[in-house]
């Protein structure tokens, strides 16, 4: 289970999650890790912290962060989503969705790990993602990318383990 921030402006008109930049991002991310859009479309169930674009950021850069009280408003169907699918993998991409499932740490000390989650359908493991937006320049400090591909390896992993992975895909060659 993939589970984003919000819908952005391009998800609500496309009505499918993760077809904006930041979409293209993580599929490009993924393929590195084995796995391609399709593939993710068809084995991997998407959601979202919450369920409306929260709009655009009030400086300009990127969506809206959604509030305490939008996400807290939204939790219900996320919680009987992970109820109903019990999914053995939990992919959070982004702060927001890496909060609900390993609290308010700093990203180095997540990203890259694998670590073992409770969550409201059962324990799963949990392989963190930085946030894909333009927005987000965390990506790009000292160190961190090889923090995203050590993530990606572990997805490899899991995603080589589950049999939807192909085996031909090199992890090394960066395309983000």
């Amino acid at each position: 289970m993939l589970i984003g921030q919000a819908p952005g402006k391009v998800e609500i008109h496309d009505q499918r999650a993760f077809t904006g930049r930041a979409g293209k991002t993580l599929f490009k991310w993924l393929d590195r890790a084995g796995i391609d859009e399709v593939t993710v479309r068809t084995h991997i169930f998407i959601s979202a912290i919450t369920r409306c674009y929260p709009g655009p950021s009030p400086g300009g850069r990127g969506d809206r962060v959604p509030s305490p009280g939008e996400r807290e408003s939204c939790s219900s169907w996320l919680n009987e989503e992970l109820r109903l699918i019990r999914p053995r993998l939990v992919i959070p991409v982004g702060r927001l969705a890496i909060d609900r499932f390993l609290g308010p740490l700093p990203l180095h000390q997540v990203v890259g790990k694998v670590h073992t989650v409770e969550h409201a359908g059962g324990t799963a493991a949990c392989i963190p993602l930085p946030h894909p937006s333009g927005a987000s320049s965390w990506i790009h400090e000292p160190g961190h990318g090889a923090l995203l591909d050590q993530a990606l390896g572990e997805l490899r992993t899991i995603f080589l383990d589950l049999g939807i992975a192909t085996p031909d895909n090199d992890l090394s060659r960066r395309t983000a």
